[in-house]
């Protein structure tokens, strides 16, 4: 099928809740997709942080057609050895202790919030179960996760919403101290803020946050479904912060492509979820392990170095580009806030005219390469970016 058929039976059966470029992708190698008419894209944007090995890398398709051949799913009523593999991986790159093993990060976040809320109402009693976030987060489309979500333009019209949620503004330590009272069970944020601009949280910030959550014993939660498994140069960009929290969401990049969430978290917070207490039909699902164990062999310290190599290339890169006023993010999760009124949106559709796939967040653009982009890779990026900018007019 050509592009505009792929398009129109979209357009038929498919729910219209996404407002989709016009591009129809059915192949992809390493850094490059492919669309139905043969045009080649270099993709910076890798499913929104998701296909963190690129398309189709070797290992994984390995890792990924192995287990499928030899066993597809079997529910959490029996024991997989990918499931554990990976979740004794996951514990050993993250200093925790358990994982509980979903679908998507939506699904990891719910799944933090509940956790958090079971420790504190065993420990301290019913009332005890607040969760507050920052004004500008983002932890996903479910009614907990929308409702955590500190934008009010994700909760239009589909209220009411799960109570006990407080918001308080990123930076603001003593704003977040106010909002802390007697019935606070956990703090959840994003260390880079993703969907609200891909801007980094302040570090001395962090630390007060983390210390006065020890102090009072309010769970600390950080949601890495975007900045974890590599995306800022480190496994965690808790990493950077010298931060560990109570529990760690990832999910995106860590299938390398299939869809699957991580709750990961301390002994403390892990003895109080028994059984019944939570549960997910395709929760370790062991193709979906297998290919995040593909994953996780390949992000060793020599990767991750190229990662922070790469990163500074194309930071440097972009900040001396025409009509750039700030690089923002954390490694290879960038914002790029344009000046002279260009718009991020129209820069992105004029780069995917020119072959490249960028990314918007807010007013600016977002890059989210695969984890294995070459120095070339990113010469080439920075050069149909410059052409861009260079003939957009404000």
């Amino acid at each position: 099928m050509n592009t505009e058929k792929v398009i129109s039976r979209d357009n038929d059966y498919i729910l219209h809740t996404y407002a989709r470029s016009p591009v129809a992708l059915v192949a992809g190698e390493g850094m490059v997709a492919r669309d139905a008419e043969g045009r080649q894209y270099l993709d910076f944007t890798s499913g929104i942080g998701v296909n963190s090995l690129g398309y189709c890398h070797p290992a994984w398709v390995r890792a990924v057609a192995g287990q499928a051949a030899a066993l597809q799913h079997t529910s959490n009523l029996y024991y997989t050895e990918p499931c554990g593999a990976l979740a004794q991986a996951l514990c050993a790159r993250t200093g925790l202790d358990a994982v509980f093993f979903g679908n998507s990060g939506a699904e990891a976040n719910e799944g933090a919030i509940k956790c958090a809320r079971k420790y504190s109402v065993d420990t301290y009693g019913p009332a005890r179960n607040k969760v507050i976030t920052l004004v500008n987060s983002f932890h996903g489309r479910t009614l907990a996760t929308l409702t955590a979500t500190g934008q009010d333009v994700f909760h239009h019209d589909f209220g009411p919403f799960p109570a006990n949620f407080d918001y308080v503004p990123a930076g603001n330590f003593a704003a977040l101290e106010r909002a802390a009272d007697a019935d606070t069970c956990a703090v959840m944020l994003e260390l880079v803020q993703g969907e609200g601009g891909v801007v980094a949280l302040d570090a001395d910030y962090v630390a007060r946050v983390a210390a006065f959550c020890r102090e009072k014993d309010i769970l600390l939660i950080v949601d890495e479904v975007q900045t974890g498994v590599g995306r800022t140069g480190r496994f965690l960009a808790c990493e950077h912060f010298g931060l560990k929290p109570d529990i760690v969401t990832l999910a995106k990049g860590l299938g390398g492509g299939l869809p699957i969430g991580a709750v990961v978290m301390s002994q403390k917070v892990a003895a109080h979820m028994g059984p019944g207490s939570h549960g997910s039909t395709f929760g370790g699902n062991p193709v979906c392990c297998a290919g995040a164990l593909a994953v996780l062999d390949t992000m060793d310290e020599a990767f991750l170095a190229q990662v922070r190599e790469r990163a500074a290339q194309l930071r440097a890169g972009l900040a001396a580009l025409p009509h750039v006023q700030q690089v923002s993010g954390l490694g290879l999760m960038v914002g790029i806030e344009l000046a002279d009124g260009i718009k991020a949106a129209e820069v992105r559709a004029a780069c995917e005219r020119e072959g490249l796939l960028v990314l918007t967040a807010k007013t600016r653009l977002r890059l989210l390469p695969p984890l294995i982009l070459t120095a070339d890779d990113v010469a080439a990026a920075l050069a149909t970016l410059r052409r861009v900018l260079e003939n957009t007019r404000s």
